[in-house]
């Protein structure tokens, strides 16, 4: 996990805890594992259904919150 850190950077800004699931059902989660990327307005990005890949990270996600990063 350190070494993905120091290469790529710590993505996340928060992180939620949904244990309930009221809140999964409210971005329309309907399996798992989810993953959202979310900008600062609240608007979904990017939705990742099913596990998180080095393929997806690197050519999706990593990309993708860069360029939020940089509009911000």
């Amino acid at each position: 996990a350190l070494q993905w850190l120091k290469r790529y950077g710590d993505p996340y800004a928060i992180s939620i805890v949904d244990i309930d699931g009221k809140v999964g059902i409210d971005y329309g989660v309907y399996g798992v594992p989810e993953t959202y990327v979310i900008d600062k307005k609240g608007i979904i990005r990017h939705k990742q259904i099913g596990p998180v890949t080095v393929d997806s990270l690197e050519k999706t996600i990593i990309p993708l919150i860069k360029e939020l990063q940089q509009q911000a």
